[in-house]
């Protein structure tokens, strides 16, 4: 009998014309437990396919109470939990290993869309309780974010794995945006204290 609550936590390595991921370096200053669960941080390719395998692998190894999955888009102006993933990869520009899927299924005879299974009303709220600009999103777009969020809620749902699970899109770093005019970014402590704040809900509603 499992004792030690266990969140899987994942973020892409850099991609396209950046040299930093902003949700990799949230990552990476996260602590390694919220409440007593233990926070399990995998950093992963930004490839369509591959990275699936290996969340499903760690999945698998780890068996976690829930999986919660960070990606960085570009231009946005607050942390936003996605609502939705759809079954389409459709991709504006290559992915790290050079491919790119245009308006391909991602899984043949699989639902046209997947829910997320995070609380993530209750993630926005919590956040902007505390001062951090976080609304929900509706689209996670046709990349490799998109890609991964459908394939871990096609696997729980195949596996009839009832974790809670799902993505949180976070904006550029101030870093980032130097040389782009009139995009918005939001400082690194601002994100890693967002995101503890969602750790934090999802913890509070994993069963234990």
């Amino acid at each position: 009998m499992k004792s030690e609550k266990k969140i899987l936590l994942t973020a892409f390595d850099p991609f396209g014309d950046d040299k930093i991921n902003s949700a990799l370096e949230t990552l990476k200053n996260l602590p390694d437990e919220v409440d007593g669960a233990r926070i399990i941080k995998l950093q992963l390719s930004t490839v369509f396919g591959k990275s699936s395998l290996v969340v499903k692998e760690a999945i698998q190894k780890e068996e976690p109470d829930a999986v919660l999955l960070l990606g960085m888009a570009g231009g946005r102006t607050m942390i936003t939990p996605e609502r939705v993933a759809i079954n389409v990869d459709d991709a504006r520009i290559e992915d790290n290993e050079g491919n790119r899927p245009i308006e391909q299924t991602i899984v043949p005879d699989g639902p046209a869309a997947y829910f997320s299974t995070l609380p993530i009303q209750g993630m926005v709220e919590a956040m902007l309780e505390r001062g951090i600009p976080a609304s929900i999103s509706n689209t996670a777009g046709t990349f490799v974010c998109n890609h991964l969020m459908y394939f871990v809620l096609h696997y729980l749902a195949q596996n009839q794995q009832n974790l809670p699970a799902g993505f949180i899109h976070l904006p550029y770093l101030p870093v980032q945006v130097l040389d782009r005019a009139n995009i918005a970014s939001m400082g690194l402590e601002t994100m890693v204290e967002g995101i503890g704040i969602c750790l934090d809900v999802l913890v509070k509603n994993v069963e234990g």
